[in-house]
Order: structure tokens, then sequence, then C-alpha cells
């Protein structure tokens, strides 16, 4: 019989794709959404909605994105801390109903900034500068402290893909070259370790279909500069001719280099498919 797994936060821009990943690796499938077709409401900020979504599905595995991202204000919100307490509550009482596993989602803003590595392993110090970052690191030490829970932290780098707020990078840029405008970019300096939301969902999968405990990076393990990334999309979009790097200014205290290595991912997890990132921008910019 197909382990039941629960996915909350199923309609948002990480949540989005992971239900299709896990299904396709055998799990039964229950995924909860603010607003999504086919997905269960449940507030998880209302402690009792979250006993009643445990009682009825029963899950043996969590995997956990659920969280308040509104794009801008997410990093020093203070519904970070609402989060982190009703996800610390979510994870006791799946253990306390005999829960099997859990996955929480973190990010690469829990890492320290300093000293610049080339790639960002699992062991970096941790020492997060957002509200945002500080609440993922607090519920994975919170997550990983509880017993008779077998817990992944799934610490994610730099996404893009369907769904995403139309002012981040990959689909302002897009937008604008497909609307025949000038696509203004900072210098795009900066290197960091882009990778699309479905292969994250992919790797996601697999953490939870693994025995894998403790924190495991999300990457896809290479480092490209924003600029790269944006002339991709230009040549993707047929408009090179509109990128315009170097319009804006660059942002104060940019990190110069976030790379994920993803060692863990590979080796211990297993998987291997390879990022896409290329194919995955097409998908996203063609016609």
């Amino acid at each position: 019989m197909a382990e039941r797994v629960l996915v909350t936060g199923a309609s948002g821009f990480v949540g989005r794709p992971l239900p299709a990943a896990l299904a396709a690796l055998g799990f039964e499938v229950h995924a909860t959404a603010w607003r999504a077709a086919g997905a269960l409401r449940a507030n998880l900020l209302d402690e009792a909605e979250q006993a009643a979504l445990l009682r009825d599905v029963k899950p043996g595995v969590i995997v956990h994105a659920a969280w308040y991202v509104e794009h801008g204000r997410f990093w020093t919100a203070p519904q970070n801390t609402d989060w982190l307490d009703a996800s610390t509550a979510l994870a006791r009482r799946f253990a306390e109903a005999g829960g099997r596993r859990f996955i929480g989602i973190g990010s690469c803003a829990e890492y320290a900034t300093e000293p610049d590595d080339a790639l960002w392993p699992e062991s970096r110090p941790i020492a997060p500068a957002t509200p945002y970052g500080i609440a993922k690191a607090a519920l994975a030490a919170r997550l990983m402290a509880m017993q008779g829970l077998s817990v992944a932290w799934a610490r994610l780098f730099h996404l893009f893909g369907p769904g995403e707020h139309p002012d981040r990078l990959v689909p302002s840029v897009a937008l604008a070259l497909g609307q025949g405008r000038e696509a203004r970019c900072a210098s795009g300096r900066p290197i960091r370790d882009f990778a699309s939301t479905w292969f994250v969902a992919d790797a996601v999968a697999a953490l939870a279909a693994s025995d894998v405990t403790g924190a495991v990076n999300i990457g896809a393990g290479e480092g490209r500069s924003i600029r790269d990334i944006a002339e991709t999309i230009a040549r993707l979009a047929g408009r090179p001719d509109l990128l315009r790097m170097g319009a804006l200014p660059d942002r104060p205290g940019e990190v110069p280099r976030m790379v994920a290595d993803t060692t863990r991912l590979r080796r211990e997890v297993g998987f291997t498919a390879p990022p896409a990132t290329d194919e995955a921008l097409a998908r996203l910019v063609r016609p």
C-alpha cells in the first residue's frame, strides 16, 4: 500500500509542483492550500484545524511547504513568528499521532554570508540576518530536537518557476521583453544557484522517499551570474537588444556568491538528475 503524504502549502510557489513529484514516486498524496482546486483547505495557524486535518488524513509523511511568503514583505514580516510556532505545533502533533517522517522547507537565508566560500555546505555556520531566516533556522533546530520523528530539512537556494511573483528576476525580464519593452537590470555580477521549482520538487520528493535526516541543500550545485540568467532569458525571448544590464543600481550589501554544495543530495539521497536550468527557462519564456 502506498504511504500517505500530506503536502502543506500546495498552492504556493514552492508547493505547487510537489504533489505531482511525490505521486510520481508512489506516494498517496493529500495536499492543503489556502486556495487550489482539488486541495484540502485548512488554516494551519489554527491548532484545532491542524488537529482535524491530521485526524482526517492520517499521513505517514508530511512535506511542509506552507509559510508566509508575500513578495517583498516576508523577509521582515511578524508572521514569520506565527508560522514558526504553528509549524512546531504541527510537527509535535504529527509525532504524537504516530507520524513517521517530516520534511521541512528551509532556505539558504539561514546561512552566514561570510566567509564567501565557493560552495556552501550544510556544515556552514547558521547566522541568519533576517526575521525570515531566523524563524526558519529556529524551526529546523526545533524539529531536529524532536524525539521519535524522522526529520529532514530541505534548504532551498534560488528558485524560479511558474506562479512566481512578476517582480522577481525571471518573470520581470521575460515579461518586459515579451511586451517589447526594455528590461532594466542592475549589473548582474552576483553569482547565484538558480534552479527551477520543477527540479526542486523532484529533489524534495526524493528526500521525502529517502531515510536521510538533517539538513540537505537543494539546488543546482552550480553558480551562474544574474547577468548570465538575464542574457539567457533575452536570447530565448529573441530580444537581446532590449536587455539593459547596469541600468539600475546594485543593491547595497549584496552577497557576491551563494552556491549550494549538493554532495548530500547527490550521494546520500541519491538524487542526481541534472538541473536543466536553461530548458526550464525556455519552458517559461518561449511562447
